[in-house]
């Protein structure tokens, strides 16, 4: 399969929990990484989820939002993953951040390179990812 958002995570649902209109699902990752989504509860029926079934949760880079240090507030966001920069690639308006999670797993963001710069981000430099559960594309093999 080719796809072209970045962040494509293989894995198994771990949770569900199911709502009259929206469902939570968990997928975790052979190497411990927990992503949550959120979909709707006809999408839960047309993908056939239940615990143990092998899905993907996709989320694209642009999604991702970074952080570093310690934070001043609590986050809405479902999937909030620390680990540390393993890659920068500096374009002319952004630059993509390869961050090394827990287990050994890459999440790819695309922040601007104003961002970056404010960040502080280098290579080897802890940061913290978050991007909202609505925001990842569950699928299942066909």
């Amino acid at each position: 399969m080719a796809i072209s958002a970045r962040n494509l995570f293989r894995g198994k649902v771990t949770a569900l929990h199911e709502g009259p209109v929206n469902a939570e699902t968990e997928i975790t990752t052979d190497s411990g990484v927990r992503i949550v989504a959120t979909l709707t509860d006809v999408s839960v029926k047309a993908l056939g989820l239940s615990l143990g079934k092998e899905a993907v949760a996709i989320i694209k880079a642009p999604w991702v939002v970074l952080m570093t240090g310690t934070p001043d507030y609590r986050f809405s966001a479902r999937n909030q993953m620390k680990g540390k920069v393993a890659k920068l690639e500096r374009g002319a308006v952004n630059t993509q951040v390869g961050l090394t999670l827990t287990g050994g797993s890459i999440l790819s963001a695309v922040i601007t390179n104003e961002a970056a710069d404010e960040l502080g981000l280098t290579v080897g430099a802890d940061a913290t990812a978050m991007f909202k559960a609505s925001h990842v594309l569950v699928g299942v093999p066909a």
